[in-house]
């Protein structure tokens, strides 16, 4: 897990930088101390329409909010960071605040291949969901696997009470997932029925390329969530899970 986080720090400093040198660039643009070329240009007019300037938006973490959102989630996502380092490993991820999320859930698989001195390739996530408490009320990290929050559900509802996906109530379009236990376990079978695997993306626009690692720069992973009806009704809804919003 220290790889990981030394990795999103890595990331982050290099977005923090960029946005340093470039808020510098365009402020001395604007006064006339330096030539206001075409990129200081496009930065400001993106600034001036509250959207994300085009450098940020190639050095950063894939978003869809405004600028003035996306600056807010940027300094949360920071604190998450810090916080990290200076407390050691929470009991309850942010999984909102990671740039690369897939980098996280395959560290925790390999922690636990380590630990037992078993195959990681032989590891599978096992999904509890933990709808009677918060991420607030955690004090305690897991035995094995972790807890994560700050994933939305979009398309249909969580019903607490049956803890089971349901029919969205009226005019609410996104809904918080409960918290959520992913639990490595060994040549795991794949329940047949009683779930729906459920895509997760970083953003709702739901579209996305290969990178260079060979993952997707959009889709994260494959969610199963508990229902008592067949995959093909929540596909035709369009349900997804989502870890960040437009707003």
């Amino acid at each position: 897990m220290n790889t990981v986080l030394f990795q999103e720090c890595v990331r982050y400093n290099a977005l923090l930088a960029e946005m340093a040198v470039t808020l510098k660039a365009v402020q001395l643009a604007l006064v006339g101390e330096v030539v206001m070329s075409e990129e200081l240009e496009k930065m400001s007019d993106a600034i001036f329409d509250n959207r994300v300037p085009p450098t940020w938006t190639k050095t950063g973490f894939l978003s869809l909010k405004p600028l003035a959102s996306w600056i807010e989630d940027a300094n949360a996502r920071i604190d998450f960071l810090r916080e990290w380092i200076a407390r050691g490993t929470p009991s309850v991820y942010w999984v909102s605040g990671f740039f690369f999320p897939q980098a996280f859930f395959t560290g925790i698989l390999q922690n636990y291949a380590r630990q037992r001195a078993i195959a990681v390739d032989s590891l599978s996530y096992a999904y509890v969901f933990r709808d009677d408490i918060t991420h607030e009320d955690i004090t305690a990290k897991p035995e094995s696997g972790c807890l994560m929050w700050g994933v939305y559900l979009e398309g249909c509802k969580w019903d607490r009470d049956l803890h089971r996906l349901a029919e969205s109530d009226p005019k609410k379009l996104f809904v918080d997932l409960p918290l959520l236990h992913l639990v490595p376990e060994a040549e795991r079978a794949i329940p047949p029925d009683g779930i729906y695997d459920c895509p997760v993306y970083k953003v709702q626009s739901r579209t996305g390329t290969l990178s260079t690692t060979g993952h997707s720069t959009n889709f994260v992973m494959w969610l199963e969530l508990p229902s008592d009806r067949h995959q093909d009704y929540w596909i035709k809804a369009g349900v997804a899970c989502h870890l960040a919003l437009r707003y």
